[in-house]
């Protein structure tokens, strides 16, 4: 049995991709929170995970692991079965490229980090900071709801079960609604979404399932 601990927090959309893939590998791990309201994410114990500050990070087989996509990789090839990735180069190629354009190029730009450096550059309120955020969820999203209309699609990004790009798509939806992004225009992510939560991996993972 891997002793595995996610330190993460119930927001960061990083994170909540990472609890998926465990979740969705049937691997049982150990929750750490780093609070990042409260600054946890910057202390001396957690940039000795995470340089960078970031989370989440992850310790299992005796390393400590950052970067969602890179951990979610590492997953995949430590326990392939059930897989997140088709055989299909083309296909893997197409939902890897689904998943950066939402890890990418939507989240860094849309961060908190970025927005809140933003707003205090530019005397910007909270609603600035929702409207800049919607503005490269809204541009980014509209791609991979095109990206999504593909003959390999089914209820899931690939076919009939969910995989690294459903991993990465949900949470970036889930910030959407947050921020008050509307989505009416984009139905196949809406559907894909639904298909998602109603899964026991995605429900369990849900940032109100785990709690802050």
């Amino acid at each position: 049995m891997t002793d595995i601990t996610l330190y993460d927090y119930w927001r960061s959309s990083a994170s909540y991709r990472v609890r998926i893939a465990l979740n969705l590998k049937g691997l049982d791990y150990r929750r750490i929170v780093v609070n990042l309201l409260e600054g946890e994410h910057r202390a001396a114990a957690h940039r000795q995970r995470s340089p960078i500050g970031y989370v989440p990070a992850l310790s299992i087989d005796g390393q400590m692991m950052t970067q969602s996509l890179a951990i979610i990789e590492y997953l995949e090839a430590r326990f392939p079965d059930p897989a997140l990735l088709p055989e299909n180069p083309a296909e893997t190629a197409r939902l890897r490229a689904i998943a950066h354009a939402v890890a990418m190029d939507i989240h860094p730009i849309a961060n908190l980090n970025v927005t809140n450096h933003h707003a205090a550059a530019f005397d910007g309120d909270a609603a600035a900071k929702d409207a800049w955020m919607v503005h490269f969820m809204t541009r980014g999203l509209a791609a991979v709801e095109i990206m999504a209309d593909h003959p390999d699609t089914g209820p899931f990004l690939h076919g009939a079960a969910p995989g690294l790009a459903d991993c990465v798509l949900v949470p970036q939806l889930y910030n959407a609604r947050r921020r008050g992004m509307d989505l009416a225009g984009m139905p196949r992510l809406a559907a894909i979404e639904a298909a998602c939560l109603a899964h026991p991996a995605f429900a369990a993972a849900v940032p109100e399932s785990v709690g802050p």
